[in-house]
C-alpha cells in the first residue's frame, strides 16, 4: 500500500529542488518534515507541503498508520519552461527561461 501527492507546475527549477528532496529520501515522514522544518533552503517549504499531503492520504483515503509512514520516493521533474524576453545593449533581446517543477512524494509503511 503507498499513498502519494503530487505538486505540478511549481514555480522552482528543479536543480534547486533535487538536494533537498535526496536529503529526505528514505527518512521517516515525521522525521522528514522535521528536518524540512529546519532546512533554510525556498524548496524545503514546498516539500514539506507535499509530505504532508500525501501523509494526509495516508491517513483518511487508505486507512495507514501515521506513525508508520516514510518516504519511499521524492522526485522533481521537469516541468513546462516559460520563456520570456529582457532588453540588452545594442538593440538586442536576452532570453530569460523560468523553469518550474513537478514534484512528487511517494510514502509506504514500514512493516
Amino acid at each position: 500500500m503507498e499513498a502519494r501527492a503530487i505538486a505540478k507546475y511549481v514555480r522552482i527549477s528543479p536543480r534547486k529542488m533535487k538536494p533537498v528532496a535526496d536529503m529526505v529520501r528514505g527518512m521517516n515522514a515525521d522525521e522528514a518534515l522535521a528536518v524540512l522544518e529546519y532546512t533554510p533552503r525556498t524548496t524545503a517549504t514546498i516539500l514539506a507541503k507535499v509530505i504532508k499531503s500525501a501523509k494526509a492520504n495516508a491517513e483518511n483515503n487508505h486507512e495507514m498508520d501515521a506513525d508508520k509512514l516514510y518516504v519511499a520516493e521524492v522526485y522533481a521533474n521537469q516541468g513546462p519552461t516559460m520563456k520570456r524576453w529582457r532588453a540588452a545593449s545594442m538593440g538586442r533581446g536576452v532570453k530569460i527561461l523560468k523553469r518550474t517543477s513537478h514534484v512528487g512524494v511517494v510514502l509506504k509503511e514500514r512493516d
